[in-house]
């Protein structure tokens, strides 16, 4: 992504932030896996959207109107030795030429630079309850320069959550922004495809997984979440990651599993017949789940409400689940009672982007908050039916389904990201066929 993306970005917070302001954001830190062993590094969300910086210790300091630069980027500096052992750093002479900071120091310095950049202050931005360590170094700067107060300095007098301003940024989407999510959903179609064409009766949960290892990496994309590839019984599991056992004959497949490009976040989930044909009633089933799915993308355009795709996708799972007798009653009444919550128990879906549940706010105080164009978000209704459910059928014991799409609201109405991943009944058969 061009840093004219990130300028533009941080001259936009600092525009809301106003004067005599100043906003401080601390990057992630690199996190322990076991002995001698670190996780792979993810940075900050909120950090990576306003800098597109990728080391850990790092913090960002924004200034509006500052005369000798707005942009502040505290980083660790080039060492030689410690980038032979851990890998290349920026170094403040790359955090001004390659990230366009107009100032940068050793993130060493930091306890002695910072407090005199909060001094003369009126208000600080931050994201407190984020980083308790952080959040303690900066209070005591903070009390460091109020016991200077005799002396003449002025001390800042309000904390203010950056979270709120920068989170609806987030939440409207830029063109680089959305060909970043455009080019995750098509790598994790191509991984979904392969994953269908390769499963079969016998095969593992790990082996159909290993499949979006395949293709994400093959792409120099990496999973946006842990991947779930349940089969059977394991598909009635929401959350389900194990993917450890067989697959069996007759059973479904639900994978639920996208990849991210540059922090950019896909989700998919699809679910499939194990042994490339679904039986009648797992059909039935997922004919209810796909109509519900529709009618809910239907309702995802301008001036709807966030909650207009969910209610859809609720009358028509109600209106299924009623028809196949698993619940009994009028629709009505059914939607009223929350009874499709037996098999339907949660959300149709969630604001998409650097975070898989991406920020924003889903309501604006007591109503839920209006489509707008830029938006975008998943829908994913599902219908979850374990054995030995009470008063329900062999037949159906064991079906798990859910579908999910990543959907952009335009200013006409919506554009599915990943339409290119077949879901229909004969579409799905057909290519499992190849």
């Amino acid at each position: 992504m061009k840093q004219t993306e990130f300028k533009r970005r941080r001259s936009q917070l600092m525009k809301m932030m106003g004067k005599n302001t100043i906003a401080i954001l601390p990057s992630a830190s690199q996190v322990t896996r076991n002995r001698s062993v670190d996780f792979p590094f993810r940075q900050d969300s909120d950090f990576l959207y306003m800098t597109g910086f990728n080391e850990p210790d790092a913090v960002m300091v924004l200034m509006p109107g500052r005369k000798h630069g707005e942009y502040v980027l505290f980083c660790r500096e080039k060492d030689p030795e410690q980038e032979t052992w851990h890998g290349r750093r920026a170094g403040q002479e790359g955090a001004i030429e390659n990230f366009g900071a107009d100032d940068s120091f050793p993130i060493d310095d930091i306890d002695d630079i910072l407090p005199g950049l909060l001094e003369g202050t009126d208000a600080i931005f931050n994201v407190m309850g984020r980083y308790s360590d952080f959040d303690k170094r900066l209070i005591d700067w903070v009390s460091h320069i109020r016991e200077q107060s005799r002396t003449g300095m002025h001390v800042p007098s309000e904390f203010v959550a950056l979270d709120y301003l920068l989170h609806d940024m987030r939440l409207f989407k830029s063109r680089e922004e959305l060909r970043l999510m455009r080019k995750a959903a098509t790598i994790s179609v191509e991984a979904h495809k392969l994953a269908m064409q390769a499963c079969s009766p016998g095969k593992h949960e790990f082996q159909i997984h290993a499949e979006f290892d395949y293709v994400f990496r093959k792409h120099n994309a990496q999973h946006a979440y842990s991947a779930i590839v349940g089969g059977g019984a394991n598909g009635c599991i929401l959350h389900y990651t194990e993917n450890s056992d067989a697959l069996k004959d007759g059973d479904l497949l639900l994978i639920d599993a996208g990849s991210e490009v540059q922090g950019y976040a896909s989700d998919i989930t699809r679910t499939f017949p194990v042994n490339g044909k679904y039986s009648a009633a797992q059909k039935e089933v997922y004919e209810i789940v796909l109509e519900a799915q529709k009618a809910a993308i239907k309702k995802v355009k301008p001036g709807n409400h966030w909650n207009d795709p969910h209610n859809a996708a609720v009358r028509v799972i109600t209106k299924g689940l009623a028809e196949i007798k698993l619940l009994k009653g009028s629709p009505k009444q059914l939607i009223k009672d929350q009874a499709y919550r037996k098999y339907y128990m949660h959300r149709t879906g969630h604001w998409l982007g650097l975070d898989v549940h991406d920020v924003g706010d889903y309501k604006v105080g007591d109503q839920w908050r209006l489509l707008e164009p830029g938006m975008t978000l998943t829908v994913e209704p599902g219908i979850y039916i374990p054995a030995h459910s009470k008063g329900v059928h062999r037949k159906w014991w064991d079906i798990g389904i859910r579908i999910e799409d990543d959907v952009l609201v335009t200013k006409d109405g919506h554009e599915v990201l990943t339409e290119a991943l077949p879901k229909n009944v004969k579409d799905v058969e057909a290519l499992m066929a190849k």
